[in-house]
């Protein structure tokens, strides 16, 4: 357990949040079935014949710049000696009720990302003398001994800090940050820590001399979202360590999309276009944030004109690509052809995960995929 250097921060100390989730979890459960698997690059993914990604892979086959998402391909050239194998998703349900119930027998505010991962308000629980870190010490113990896997988590106020923190001592670690704690840990991270800042945003701030959150600080509202839209208040409180996002036990959501309205309008479509790469990185983000990787099963773009007139346009897919979001956006675009107010990139999500049909695109999307949704006015 680690524990950081205190500095005065306002932080409602009523608030003990845990981040957990078990470390590469479906190549843990495949290491745990087959001891013989441990110490060897392995990764759970589709085949790369068929244009299959990454769905995980353990410690070992991150050391070669392996992750999830990677096209296994690119994965094999990166690191030859490789083993993939198939998801085993029945398997994986299994394990993940029993890690669900564990978290569930400390709190009923429990608000799961993904198969494994899940938030918990210990604000008001019972268990080990209310003290947060007792508690998520004795959920990581009885995860392994009773699912046989490792769990790393985070405690703070806070979900945006007790994520960050749930990653400080990967694997099998716990990191705490107290209240009074947080102004000092959230002012030393890098930009690229916020949630919504990818790698094109992250440039983009390193170019504006933003290179820590503690630098983020000297700027307005104003200023920021001059810079980076409605994006920039959020970061104006992220960069404070503000958070107030409530657990959330109900996390029925059938998509996940960011947009932006810009002033002046966009005047064409190359200019829609060059404006992609940031609404991409932070839909990522998003994504990322909600554990809906393995869930997405349409990607679609929206844009509202200067007219008003609005349309949506998707097609199948199970991850998120550039290339794709462009060639949806043109067709888009093609139906007024005028100065766009609105863009927005997103994606649909199936109530099953889908990580057994996890594709790459063809460079050649086929147009009878492309689907129109709901031209339409609005104010």
């Amino acid at each position: 357990m680690t524990v950081v250097g205190s500095a005065v921060h306002v932080n409602s100390p009523l608030r003990k949040i845990i981040h957990c989730d078990c470390d590469c979890f479906y190549a843990s459960v495949e290491m745990r079935d087959d001891p013989s698997l441990r110490g060897r690059p392995l990764a759970v993914g589709g085949r790369p014949d068929q244009r299959g990604v990454i769905a995980t892979c353990n410690y070992e086959a991150r050391r070669y710049g392996i992750h999830s998402a990677m096209a296994t391909a690119q994965a094999m050239k990166l690191c030859p000696q490789l083993l993939v194998i198939p998801p085993a998703m029945e398997k994986y349900r299994i394990a993940s009720r029993q890690i669900m119930d564990i978290y569930r027998d400390y709190t009923e505010l429990v608000e799961p990302l993904s198969l494994d991962e899940a938030y918990l308000d210990v604000s008001d629980s019972p268990h080990c003398k209310g003290s947060a870190t007792l508690i998520a010490q004795e959920i990581r113990r009885r995860i392994f001994d009773t699912v046989g896997i490792t769990a790393s988590a985070g405690v703070a106020p806070n979900k945006f800090v007790a994520k960050i923190a749930s990653d400080w001592n990967k694997p099998d670690g716990l990191f705490l940050v107290r209240p009074e704690e947080v102004d000092a840990f959230v002012a030393a991270l890098p930009v690229k820590k916020l949630y919504g800042v990818g790698k094109v945003t992250a440039e983009k701030m390193h170019r504006l001399g933003l290179q820590t959150c503690a630098d983020m600080r000297h700027w307005s509202i104003e200023r920021l979202t001059e810079h980076f839209g409605s994006f920039g208040y959020r970061l104006y409180k992220l960069c404070r360590g503000i958070d107030e996002r409530a657990v959330n036990t109900s996390r029925e959501r059938k998509s996940i999309s960011t947009e932006e309205t810009y002033t002046p309008d966009v005047p064409n479509l190359d200019a829609c276009l060059r404006l992609l790469p940031d609404l991409y990185e932070h839909l990522l983000a998003r994504i990322k944030r909600n554990g809906a990787e393995k869930f997405i099963n349409k990607l679609f773009v929206k844009i509202k004109f200067s007219d008003f007139q609005q349309t949506t346009v998707e097609c199948i897919g199970y991850a998120p690509h550039i290339p794709t979001y462009a060639r949806l956006m043109e067709t888009g675009w093609a139906r007024h052809s005028r100065p766009v107010r609105l863009l927005g990139v997103g994606v649909r999500l199936s109530d099953t995960e889908t990580v057994e049909q996890l594709r790459l695109f063809d460079d050649a999307l086929p147009a009878a995929i492309v689907e129109a949704v709901g031209d339409s006015s609005t104010d």
